[in-house]
């Protein structure tokens, strides 16, 4: 069964000060159980801010590292997961159950993709 990476962006400007509300933490623990006992769930984790990150850039033969917070960025990767599903349609389904588990004031979006095996 193939693989799928989700990379879930937020606007960290635009996220709530006080980060997820304990109803959106207990309604996203629910479906974690359930997608991690269908046998679908890898591994999953939240990010630290970019304030905590480095970037490592590599160019014209040089290294350079610039510590966060990354300003210029208007989205960046809040977390993560990877599922094994059956296609991609299955992937898709349980990354828009996962995005509905936040309230209406969130903003998120949700990039998957099939990973590249062998």
């Amino acid at each position: 069964m193939p693989r799928f990476m989700t990379l879930i962006r937020i606007d960290e400007q635009n996220a709530p000060a006080e980060g997820p509300s304990p109803e959106l933490m207990e309604r996203m623990g629910v479906l974690l159980e359930e997608i991690t006992k269908a046998g679908v769930m890898l591994d999953t984790a939240g990010l630290t801010p970019t304030s905590d990150g480095t970037r490592v850039t590599w160019s014209g033969g040089n290294l350079s590292c610039t510590d966060g917070p990354f300003t210029e960025t208007k989205e960046v990767i809040g977390g993560y997961s990877i599922i094994q599903a059956k296609d991609k349609a299955e992937a898709l389904e349980w990354t828009k159950r996962f995005l509905q588990t936040h309230e209406d004031y969130w903003t998120i979006t949700a990039e998957v993709r099939e990973i590249a095996e062998g």
